[in-house]
């Protein structure tokens, strides 16, 4: 029964005890597993059925403030980067970092919820359609990562989380608050997604039902907190997330900086350290002899003689394609070179990468015509023996080996039509382009439209518009250097007058 509360008026009914998914902060008691804090920390009540919780969230939804509008943002952004803080206090600096913190945050959450409506409303429209049901959303990721200037692959992991977080309400109130970061968000949703719906909403409410504690948790210990959570309630969905795991091995690479480029290999426990171990063994045998590499510099050769099967780590054929001008080769001028798949080399670090190639006779030239005014490829000699030759491979070179989708970059697994074939596209250099598997899926979907564009100078343009209206486009990169007009100064003799 409800007791009436005692007010200087007189006896005022009580307010209602809250149903439902709700918390109740005890300072004393916790969720079995849960950590012992100095904060207040929640005990759990009656969960609900999901139909009271999606009531409840449609509720909340419809009685909430609408956002503010892409205009009042942009000019919020434009007061933001023109204004300075010479005027504030220290502390009044750090308070506006805090501020800014939450704010981005906050947006990011705002911005998942977007996404999860922008999903709902494109699945609707493409039903309404009659779209079978396994193809409605293709290419709802690609136009979230373009409105975000990202990756394909970045615009299915920002949908995936909102997609993870709507079913962990509190940690998704969290973050739509600016109490924690899209980065903490992610580790919650990646730890608990093998959990079943009602063993999530537990750790959901255990992690997330204390904002404050949760805000207090840095990174490493929001994702123990989390892993020995999920584990408590649910060891058996781990114990099949292990072999899930062993199934998702992989080799990567990406550039680092100075010319060089990591590589990366995601092994089973056993595996890795198995690895590493014989690294570190055959480096130490061999620095015992009187090598005067460094340990860490004997392993990485280690590691490519063995992967490659070469005597010598610097034997390796350079497979990988080198661009260079020839006047750069040739030392009249040090424009950078490129490597196909990692970007601009320094001009000695391409020769140097050339020359040691052709001394081991693993090197084989390739003439490449550029555009003298932009530095854009526009031509290639047809004979090859060591690379595909033909218009794919021109096609390649020219994108220079990444997506030619805007903010995309992955590597390029298909050469398509940007004008589809089945509609009249032509198969030429114009109408190729190189993309990655998951841009050539989502350009498919209903509703886009891919054409390539004329360019001034033989820039080759590709213009994307996606069933919003909206318009991107994607210019090939420079591959050769821009021939710039250049005075040449000749002497007759040592008498004569300076022409050029």
């Amino acid at each position: 029964m409800v007791e009436p509360v005692e007010t200087p008026e007189g006896k005022a009914p009580a307010a209602p005890r809250p149903t439902g998914p709700e918390l109740v902060h005890r300072p004393s008691r916790r969720l079995p597993g849960m950590s012992v804090v100095p904060h207040n920390v929640v005990v759990m009540k009656d969960l609900g059925k999901m139909q009271q919780q999606e009531a409840a969230a449609l509720a909340a939804a419809d009685a909430a403030p609408e956002l503010p509008s892409p205009a009042e943002i942009e000019a919020f952004a434009r007061r933001v980067a023109a204004g300075h803080s010479k005027a504030m206090t220290d502390k009044q600096r750090i308070d506006y970092l805090r501020a800014g913190d939450t704010l981005t945050n906050a947006v990011a959450g705002s911005q998942a919820q977007v996404s999860l409506d922008f999903d709902a409303s494109q699945r609707a429209e493409q039903a309404r359609e009659k779209i079978r049901p396994e193809r409605q959303g293709r290419g709802v990721p690609a136009q979230i990562a373009l409105a975000r200037r990202g990756s394909h692959h970045r615009g299915q992991r920002w949908l995936h989380l909102a997609k993870r977080l709507q079913q962990m309400p509190d940690t998704f109130t969290a973050f739509r608050e600016g109490r924690i970061s899209e980065l903490k968000a992610s580790i919650i949703s990646r730890i608990t997604e093998c959990l079943d719906p009602e063993v999530r909403a537990k750790v959901d409410l255990a992690i997330a039902g204390d904002p404050d504690w949760l805000e207090s948790l840095s990174e490493r210990h929001l994702e123990a907190e989390v892993s020995r959570l999920a584990y408590r309630f649910d060891p058996e969905s781990f114990v099949k997330r292990s072999a899930q795991a062993v199934e998702d091995r992989r080799v990567t690479t990406r550039p680092a900086p100075d010319t060089m480029v990591r590589v990366d290999a995601l092994l089973p426990v056993v595996q890795g350290v198995a690895v590493y171990a014989a690294l570190l063994r055959d480096a130490k045998s061999i620095q015992a002899v009187g090598d005067r590499r460094s340990l860490g510099q004997l392993m990485a050769d280690r590691l490519v003689e063995l992967v490659t099967g070469q005597a010598e780590a610097d034997q390796v054929p350079i497979a990988a394609e080198v661009t260079i001008a020839d006047t750069t080769l040739i030392g009249m001028d040090d424009e950078p070179g490129a490597v196909a798949g990692y970007g601009p080399v320094p001009a000695d670090v391409a020769k140097h990468l050339i020359l040691t190639a052709r001394l081991h006779g693993m090197a084989t030239l390739r003439r490449l015509y550029t555009h003298p005014g932009t530095g854009r490829l526009i031509a290639m000699e047809s004979r090859s023996r060591e690379f595909p030759a033909g218009l794919a491979g021109l096609i390649a070179r020219r994108d220079q080996g990444r997506c030619r989708n805007r903010w995309c970059g992955a590597a390029i697994r298909d050469i398509d039509h940007a004008h589809p074939k089945a509609e009249g596209g032509q198969t030429s250099l114009v109408n190729g382009q190189g993309t990655c598997e998951a841009c050539n899926i989502a350009k498919e979907a209903p509703g886009w439209y891919v054409r390539p564009r004329p360019g001034p100078d033989g820039l080759h343009i590709i213009e994307t518009t996606t069933p919003t209206g909206h318009v991107y486009t994607s210019v090939a990169p420079q591959v050769g250097i821009v021939r710039r007009p250049m005075a040449m100064e000749l002497y007759v003799s040592e008498d004569s007058t300076l022409a050029s």
